[in-house]
């Protein structure tokens, strides 16, 4: 009969618009997309980084962080570690990449037939049951036409989903370490105001044995003790300022419970010799920035969905449907009962009268022109970005040096030379105390240059690979902060 033939021929055509196999097997898998994603942060940062989806994972992954923290203490790339591992907020960033497989395994599925059967003349005299049955089956041959087009745009999307979770895993990366640098960088100017306060101790005692004898006015003893209580006012400011470092820090570690019980240096590490020369370094950054890369698919995407727009400028929908008719009669004359089938198709699709799609061609032609300039004003600034982040390398170098080399020498000898005075009762105690005040200022000046290289350093990785540049090169001030003791 032709009616089967019909529903035959037209379910073919609906079954070629079943999703591949390949595509399931690559959008259907727990960790999709996820691979690119560990390639992007390995080569940028050499760590490893994890995407949780159970709880045996959960608990392996606790146990490896509890390993590396509880009781330990922790440098910079322990710190970066724990966190691509353990940041809660990152494991809903590598979520937001599941539910973009999702998106995209969805593009590959046509829209479902629809199926609709009619029975009619249900009742009627000397048919039987039912008079006629009609069966169709419907679905869109649009959506059959630019398959390959929507596959190319949500393909495109998926690789966007995929530098974005890269993108936010190079950022908390860059918070652990600024964090830790923050931390340690508070601890060691505690130690110096505790260093301070030790030799200020041995000039009051003098103090106090001169205002017996009467040679030190009450003025004097004044002064004396109130730098004491400046010099303790700014320790307990340290120490704030050094426990609320550390529990931002712990934050960017997504560390809580027994785990928080963990250290940091007392110090950051000395300045190398030189910093890392980078000659090529805008190219550099063109070539690897993730965000360069995520608004130069914004482009692709944009301009496939334009050309997708345009094809279907005129006829938005347009469907098939097939299907049979079956009827039943009765001969009057012999009282046989006869049934005849017949085939039918046909086509729906909108008539643009009103809507001749140029409303919708314009606004993907402006989209078009947006994600260009967007993307131009993105090469423009990553060029910016590496130079100044090569530019507040070597310049927090250069007066890190300074400090180290002819600051802090010419300090030191002028505090030896002050306290032999003093103790000679050659100079004043305010002398001393001037001195004193002046050299402890130096210090925390040496040790906040020497932050801000590190932070400069860090900010570097950010200019060539994304994830935020912290500021470097003094845009930080670094106050005395408490502390003191080798572990905190």
């Amino acid at each position: 009969m032709r009616g089967p033939v019909l529903v035959t021929m037209t379910a073919g055509l609906f079954l070629s618009a079943c999703a591949s196999p390949d595509a399931i097997v690559r959008f259907g898998a727990p960790n999709a997309g996820f691979a690119e994603t560990e390639k992007t942060v390995r080569d940028a940062l050499g760590k490893e980084t994890a995407w949780i989806q159970s709880s045996q994972e959960a608990a392996q992954t606790a146990e490896r962080v509890h390993a590396l923290v509880h009781r330990k203490t922790i440098n910079a790339d322990t710190a970066v570690q724990v966190a691509l591992l353990n940041n809660r907020g990152l494991q809903a960033a590598y979520a937001e990449l599941g539910l973009s497989a999702a998106d995209r395994w969805q593009v590959t599925m046509q829209p479902n037939p629809v199926i609709s059967i009619g029975i009619m003349g249900i009742g009627a005299d000397g048919v039987g049951p039912f008079r006629a049955v009609e069966g169709m089956i419907a679905n869109n041959l649009l959506a059959l036409a630019t398959q390959e087009r929507r596959n190319d745009i949500a393909d495109t999307r998926f690789r966007q989903a995929q530098l974005r979770a890269a993108e936010e895993t190079l950022r908390v990366a860059m918070e652990a370490r600024t964090g830790w640098i923050d931390a340690v960088a508070a601890f060691e100017a505690a130690a110096l105001v505790r260093q301070a306060e030790g030799t200020a101790d041995a000039a009051s005692e003098l103090a106090a044995q001169l205002g017996e004898t009467g040679f030190l006015n009450k003025s004097g003893q004044a002064r004396d003790q109130a730098f004491h209580a400046e010099l303790a006012g700014q320790r307990a400011r340290a120490l704030l300022d050094a426990q609320l470092a550390k529990e931002r820090l712990t934050r960017a570690l997504g560390l809580w419970g027994t785990d928080v019980d963990y250290f940091v240096p007392d110090a950051l590490p000395k300045l190398p010799a030189g910093p890392s020369t980078r000659p090529g370094i805008e190219a550099e950054a063109l070539a690897r920035r993730v965000d360069l890369a995520i608004a130069k698919l914004e482009l692709e995407a944009v301009a496939r969905e334009k050309r997708l727009t345009d094809a279907t400028r005129f006829v938005s929908d347009l469907e098939l449907i097939a299907g049979f008719e079956s009827e039943r009669e009765t001969d009057e004359a012999t009282g046989a009962r006869e049934t005849d089938t017949t085939g039918q198709i046909e086509v729906e699709f909108d008539i643009p009268i009103f809507d001749s799609g140029r409303a919708r061609l314009k606004s993907a032609e402006a989209a078009y022109l947006r994600a260009a300039h967007q993307l131009a004003e993105k090469a423009v600034n990553v060029r910016s970005e590496a130079r100044e982040a090569h530019l507040a390398l070597t310049g927090a170098h250069r007066i890190a040096r300074h400090y180290r080399d002819t600051v802090l020498p010419l300090r030191r000898q002028i505090e030896e030379e002050a306290l032999l005075s003093y103790n000679a009762m050659i100079t004043s105690p305010f002398d001393l105390l001037a001195d004193i005040r002046e050299g402890l200022n130096s210090s925390l000046s040496e040790a906040q240059a020497r932050a801000d290289f590190w932070r400069a350093e860090a900010g570097l990785v950010g200019a060539i690979y994304g994830g935020g540049t912290p500021g470097g090169g003094g845009g930080r001030t670094v106050v005395p902060q408490g502390g003191g003791a080798a572990e905190h």
